[in-house]
């Protein structure tokens, strides 16, 4: 692939990260796959799959992962990635995180790397859903050295549609965490007007049409909106990971000294929907919590 150069590696073969796999082998680059449950690996039909985070270990390791704690646990022990770059002789590896994770954490956990071990820390957190991954499409927001970003670029281009350097490492989860607040803001919302559409007796499909023609319209109603006339809320973007990225959201608020009083009020919203059992539903399932 014209403008980069190296052996990649995918970690996380889960909702976002299997199609981004995808597109990287549909781009013809080779790809080697680890996930804790290999046959979501296997799923993906390319690529090597290997039996160990070691046997991962390439120049340029993506890692689709919930949190943090999950990146970190791939790096230690005689099966980890630090192992692994030791014995493939990669002397400068860069590993890229996906997943949303906190911004001060990870400007922590970047620092450590690079001192402790030598790898640079890249976080790229994504934005687009399953179906931006799917297509191909994703926003990814970064904060990384310069010149490994520029380096990266092309690989992310294989996946996304726009890709922005904010800064070094921990920026890109600020800017994530931006998008959140927008995010969760809009789902809430909407997820608000469905529940008093549908108790006024009203067609959901209608009101959606009404929506999608006016100011209100988003990227959230074109993806999400059959959940709410469906009322399917299984699968998708969890609850308990709206309510993990509204907490990092907190976070680097108190960090920067400033009140979001609508984030907090939304925070507050999906701790009461995962308190009354609804954790594991889409993030459109506050719509429950709403009605009930």
């Amino acid at each position: 692939m014209p403008g980069f150069r190296g052996s990649v590696a995918l970690i996380g073969t889960g909702p976002m990260g299997a199609p981004i796999a995808r597109n990287i082998l549909a781009g013809q680059v080779p790809l080697t796959l680890w996930n804790r449950t290999p046959e979501k690996a296997r799923a993906i039909g390319g690529g090597a799959v290997v039996a160990t985070p070691a046997a991962a270990a390439s120049d340029v390791v993506l890692t689709v992962l919930p949190d943090l704690p999950q990146v970190a646990a791939l790096l230690p022990g005689e099966e980890g990635l630090l192992a692994g770059w030791r014995s493939a002789g990669i002397e400068h590896p860069v590993m890229v995180i996906h997943g949303t994770v906190s911004p001060v954490a990870v400007a922590e956990f970047a620092d450590d790397c690079l001192r402790n071990w030598g790898v640079t820390v890249v976080d790229a957190p994504l934005s687009g859903g399953t179906i931006g991954a799917q297509e191909g499409r994703l926003s990814i927001m970064v904060g990384g050295p310069a010149e490994v970003v520029k380096g990266l670029t092309p690989l992310f281009g294989l996946y996304s549609s726009t890709v922005v350097r904010f800064g070094l490492t921990g920026a890109g989860s600020t800017v994530k965490a931006c998008n959140q607040i927008v995010v969760a803001g809009t789902v809430t919302a909407l997820a608000e007007a469905m529940a008093l559409a549908s108790t006024a007796g009203l067609d959901l499909e209608k009101v959606q049409t009404i929506l999608a023609g006016g100011l209100a319209n988003s990227e959230v109603l074109r993806q999400k909106g059959r959940r709410w006339i469906d009322q399917d809320f299984e699968g998708g973007g969890s609850a308990k990971n709206q309510l993990k990225d509204l907490n990092f959201i907190a976070e680097i608020a108190a960090e920067c000294e400033i009140k979001l009083p609508l984030a907090d009020s939304i925070r507050n919203a999906f701790q009461l929907m995962i308190n009354e059992g609804y954790g594991d539903l889409d993030h459109t399932g506050i719509y429950r919590a709403i009605v009930s």
